[in-house]
């Protein structure tokens, strides 16, 4: 994995995040879309508190304040860890996970503070990923056990997915 080009595309994304914040009207913007799922707001809530949430299992696991481990990643994060991307099937966020943080109807401003918030984690962790272990590891409730560079590429590979959602509700509105 190249740090560099993966930091520059977490980057690349998290612009495009800010950027859309602004073509989106206020109206819409906690508006669930037509047909359901998730509105703009709970898109950006989700994507952003995962982004944070990721970048603190990667920071554990840099630092080895995880137990090493040599079990790994299941089916589906292998598939993704070597594709770079999500299947192209829709899939829920598991419950557990969507229990413990969930996707909320938060302010376009709410928003705009958690990109501050998530550039500054993904530049403060970037660093880390250097020396870190490849043997200590963080569960993920379906990709299993990632090492911090695995988490890394996730925060990548998670936040250009939910891109595309972005675009099937902006689609659903028109």
């Amino acid at each position: 994995m190249n740090i560099v080009k993966e930091h520059k595309a977490i980057d690349a994304a998290l612009d495009i995040y800010r950027a859309q914040l602004d073509t989106i009207p206020d109206e819409l913007f906690t508006v669930t879309p037509p047909g359901g799922g998730w509105s703009y707001a709970e898109v950006y809530s989700h994507i952003l508190k995962a982004t944070l949430g990721s970048s603190i299992s990667l920071e554990r696991c840099a630092n080895g304040n995880c137990e090493p481990t040599s079990k790994g990643l299941t089916f589906l994060g292998k598939l993704m860890m070597f594709t770079g991307r999500f299947p192209p099937v829709k899939v829920k966020v598991p419950k557990a996970f969507a229990d413990k943080m969930p996707a909320d109807k938060i302010s376009k401003e709410d928003a705009k503070n958690l990109l501050i918030k998530c550039r500054k984690r993904i530049d403060s962790t970037t660093p880390l990923l250097k020396d870190a272990s490849p043997y200590s590891k963080n569960k993920h409730p379906r990709l299993g056990m990632l090492n911090a560079r695995q988490w890394y590429k996730f925060i990548r590979i998670h936040a250009l997915h939910h891109l595309k959602q972005l675009d099937r509700i902006k689609k659903s509105f028109k």
